[in-house]
């Protein structure tokens, strides 16, 4: 495994120590609807997410998780921005971005776990307490 040290930025497969089918093979993201995907009536956000490269490798990024998510198989000509939306919606729904995998312990507030992007989703969030650390007390007056 890479020293995450040494990299200016970071990728989903270092965060999760494994890659995701969608990432491997287009047949599993091909028949991913992005207008029945995406929340409410405004696709402006998803406007905004284009391929990108990263460390030479075709991929999109996720803001939930700060990170990378790369795309190993070709991608056809034209339909650049297209699949990496599509690999994008494919990773939210499956609740595989780092960022939303930490809701279940630091979302203060009642939210669906897999966002807006899965209805049948769990909410998190509910009974919210500030994390302590053992052993440790506040100093006093704070």
């Amino acid at each position: 495994m890479s020293d995450i040290g040494h990299h200016v930025t970071i990728d989903s497969e270092e965060l999760s120590g494994h890659s995701y089918p969608y990432q491997h093979d287009l047949s599993v993201v091909e028949d991913i609807d992005l207008m029945a995907a995406t929340p409410g009536p405004d696709l402006n956000w998803l406007e905004d997410i284009h391929l990108l490269i990263e460390d030479g490798v075709p991929a999109v990024f996720d803001r939930y998780s700060n990170s990378f998510l790369k795309i190993h198989f070709p991608i056809p000509a034209g339909r650049e921005d297209e699949i990496a939306r599509k690999v994008l919606i494919a990773h939210l729904q499956a609740g595989n971005s780092y960022g939303i995998q930490l809701k279940r312990v630091h979302t203060k507030f009642p939210q669906r776990m897999l966002g807006p992007w899965r209805d049948d989703s769990e909410l998190v969030g509910q009974h919210w307490e500030p994390r302590t650390l053992a052993g440790w007390e506040s100093p006093t007056g704070h």
